[in-house]
């Protein structure tokens, strides 16, 4: 009681505070000791001025716009002005939150490959599939590719990208520069377009839908956990802004990527970095550099031309053949629209007609008008083109629906009672579908601008004359 007292004279002397009210009711003994301070471990580096990038000039890698950047805090951005096309960002936690998304996904990876994707019985006969077991049958059926295919899009792409970036974000939190940094920052950038695993799920919903109609069908823990780990990581990828990593990286090893604007320097097309003409590589990135894309037009049209020849076998060839004891039947991708349509799964069959058939026309026409407005006259705007080469980059992948919902009906009719392989337009679908996203990555939209640019300054071409 003497104690208390004692405190309550104490806090007579001193104003009220937060301080005052805990050392009334601090326990004993008395005299009151410090408090220790410590910094909790997931809020390091929550928020620093080195997070931020200083005020720099960079040009478009969408339009070649020269455009001047002010100094970005977290959580900013910064869009051309001429094309929209957003050219730098900072993450809200830039350390944090890339390596919190690539662990929560890598424990997400291990359970969904570790635990039942989907259960298929018919005729009394039981299918416990998991996404190993998928690959494995694929193999013992001499379906090699197609396993190869699934593999690298929905499991070895994504491991890699996920290990990739923890070792950089690692490195950027420690503050050290590891052997090989640049080298792994630049695959973990180019991973982001292969990781399919979104694709995957939307496919088994596709093929969920032709299975329910012959056989019951229960799906296990490991789709449930797909959907997340497809949310997770299209986040971590979200979460790593090339700019920002490439600038962090380059002054850990010393050097300064913040250069002045000339011209005796060139704009990297991957860091957007101003380097020195006759530096080569790139010392920021390790990419090469240059000022546009050498040959981008003749590479694009290259695989763009190799893709509409494969698009042929890819349609006229069976893709998927059905047999069970009584009948055996052979199906096109158009004909198996068809017969979906007529089978009353016409959701399905409008799902398997954009990717299987529209989405690759419509990239097609979409790259050959692309490359003839490079070589010519854009048929619209520049910013439209823009628009369109977006959206052309951006849908490709989704092609891929057609040949995932085939292994997952391979592995689930496997036996002699019901059985499904795939035909030869599978190979050429799969070749189609990376051609035209190699064509879309091989071309420079800025040669675009750079034609619309040339048209308007000639005073011989054809609009200036009708003005």
């Amino acid at each position: 009681m003497n104690t208390f007292l004692v405190r309550l004279g104490y806090l007579s002397v001193f104003p009220y505070n937060a301080e005052s009210f805990y050392t009334l009711f601090r326990p004993l003994p008395f005299p009151m000791k410090p408090i220790p301070s410590y910094t909790r471990w997931w809020r390091y580096k929550s928020y620093l001025p080195d997070a931020s990038l200083p005020a720099h000039t960079v040009d478009c890698p969408d339009c070649g716009n020269r455009m001047d950047i002010p100094r970005l805090r977290q959580g900013q951005e910064a869009h051309c002005p001429v094309c929209n096309h957003e050219v730098v960002e900072v993450e809200n936690n830039p350390y944090v939150a890339p390596l919190a998304y690539a662990t929560t996904s890598l424990i997400l990876m291990a359970f969904a490959y570790s635990m039942v994707y989907i259960r298929v019985e018919l005729f009394g006969v039981t299918s416990v599939l998991s996404l190993p077991e998928m690959m494995r049958l694929l193999i013992y059926q001499d379906y090699g590719f197609l396993a190869e295919v699934m593999f690298v899009l929905t499991f070895g792409a994504p491991v890699l990208f996920l290990l990739l970036c923890l070792y950089v974000y690692t490195a950027l939190v420690r503050e050290q520069a590891y052997p090989a940094l640049r080298f792994a920052t630049r695959v973990l950038v180019r991973l982001r377009h292969a990781i399919m695993v979104d694709v995957f799920f939307i496919s088994t919903l596709v093929a969920y839908i032709k299975l329910s109609s012959v056989a019951e069908v229960e799906f296990g823990s490991a789709f449930y956990l797909m959907f997340a780990l497809s949310v997770m990581l299209i986040r971590t990828s979200v979460s790593i802004p090339q700019h920002w990593v490439y600038y962090k990286i380059h002054r850990l090893t010393g050097g300064d990527a913040v250069q002045t604007a000339s011209d005796d320097k060139t704009c990297c097309s991957r860091c957007l970095y101003f380097r020195d003409k006759d530096e080569q590589p790139c010392e920021v990135c390790g990419a090469d550099l240059y000022r546009r894309r050498p040959k981008s037009l003749s590479i694009s049209l290259a695989f763009l031309i190799a893709a509409f020849i494969l698009y042929f076998p890819a349609n006229i060839l069976p893709i998927m053949i059905s047999s069970n004891p009584t009948a055996l039947e052979v199906n096109t991708i158009f004909n198996g629209i068809v017969y979906m349509w007529n089978d009353g799964d016409r959701l399905i069959a409008v799902i398997i007609f954009s990717a299987s058939i529209l989405v690759p026309v419509l990239k097609i026409i979409a790259m050959a008008v692309l490359i003839a407005s490079a070589y010519f006259k854009p048929p619209m705007s520049a910013p439209k083109m823009s628009v369109l080469y977006r959206i052309t980059e951006s849908i490709g992948r989704w092609s891929m629906i057609d040949i995932f919902v085939i292994i997952i009906l391979m592995s689930s009719f496997h036996t002699n009672m019901a059985r499904v392989v795939p035909g030869g337009a599978a190979v050429y679908f799969c070749l189609v579908v990376v051609l035209t996203m190699l064509s879309a990555y091989y071309f420079d939209p800025r040669l675009i601008w750079d034609r619309q640019q040339q048209l308007s300054d000639d005073p011989d071409s054809d609009d200036n004359q009708k003005q």
